[in-house]
């Protein structure tokens, strides 16, 4: 993911060539992001620390499972290294075929479940998207649980990423139909470890998005922060564990800054509009409910956070769904 769009901060250690791959340090900050802004005007405090925490799980988690990663190691509090790779440019698209030490300038998504904030439903709604592609008859209730799993593709390099067919995501990877396939069964592996997981420990893990790399060897390697709250739509009975919860405020109360309107326009970025803050009673409830979250999903207890019914049944009151 870009920098701008991301809420952590990278340091590379050493820079990635084309036929090595170097190596990183992602920082996970107290930041947020939501309506493809870029970072927002509040820092909830300890959320960088609890996503690095999940992260590093997750990665241990696939690994175990079989799935290739770039994780190397977690630097406590809230940093990971890992193996880098260069950062494609549009002028490097589509990728040449046999391209090593590049990541795949392709977001995978998959959902499984289309809760309220999923874009199926607002994109179902304007026509830009059909019952048919989505894998429906009709359209969806909000909540409804898929029969088999929802795979769509967007760009990486653009301001907003945009939404793209399997031919087009293929022909910008420079992937074969061999290796496209790997990408797409290790993306639903993935996906299958991380949902079995949330339902061990009580969660839905309703949706996901994943990023690829291909190694220094040519292999397909699973990067970014898998099934983490800035990266999955994660749900304890019925409340959103991440910045849905924000993002659902903003819109409610007219704040929603209208990005996309922005960019067709033409607006320079540094003339867009500053978010309003946060009111300030929700930072400690938010921090709560990071904290429940990563203490429920890694089985570590580091911060005695509220339990995740009581965190969610907070943010529920204080903030809403």
């Amino acid at each position: 993911m870009p920098v701008l769009h991301s809420t952590k901060n990278l340091q590379i250690t050493a820079p990635a060539t084309e036929t090595s791959t170097g190596v990183g340090v992602f920082e996970y900050t107290d930041a947020y992001t939501v309506f493809h802004y870029g970072r927002m005007p509040d820092l909830v405090p300890g959320k960088g620390e609890a996503t690095a925490r999940m992260a590093a799980f997750n990665f241990q988690l696939l690994q175990a499972a079989g799935v290739r990663t770039h994780f190397r190691r977690i630097i406590a509090p809230d940093r990971i290294e890992f193996d880098l790779a260069r950062f494609p440019v549009p002028d490097d698209l589509p990728l040449a075929p046999g391209v090593r030490s590049t990541l795949l300038p392709v977001q995978v998504l998959v959902r499984t479940e289309l809760p309220q904030g999923s874009s199926v439903h607002r994109r179902l709604a304007a026509g830009t998207l059909t019952p048919a592609q989505a894998g429906l008859g009709t359209l969806p209730a909000v909540g409804e649980e898929l029969k088999e799993p929802f795979v769509e593709f967007a760009t990486m390099v653009d301001d907003v990423n945009q939404y793209i067919d399997a031919a087009h995501a293929q022909r910008l990877t420079g992937l074969d139909d061999h290796r496209f396939r790997t990408l797409l069964d290790t993306t639903l592996t993935v996906n299958r470890v991380l949902s079995k997981h949330a339902r061990a420990v009580g969660l839905r893990h309703c949706d996901g998005k994943f990023e690829f790399m291909v190694a220094a060897d040519g292999g397909l390697v699973l990067a970014d922060s898998p099934g983490t709250p800035d990266e999955s739509r994660l749900l304890f009975d019925g409340v959103h564990c991440g910045k849905q919860v924000l993002r659902n405020w903003y819109v409610d109360n007219g704040l929603e800054v209208p990005v996309n309107r922005l960019i067709a326009d033409g607006v320079p970025r540094h003339r867009w509009p500053t978010p309003a803050s946060l009111p300030g009673e929700f930072l400690p409830v938010m921090s709560d409910l990071y904290r429940s979250l990563s203490e429920t999903w890694t089985g570590e207890r580091r911060w005695s956070a509220p339990d995740l019914p009581a965190a969610t049944s907070a943010v529920a009151r204080v903030i809403g769904h």
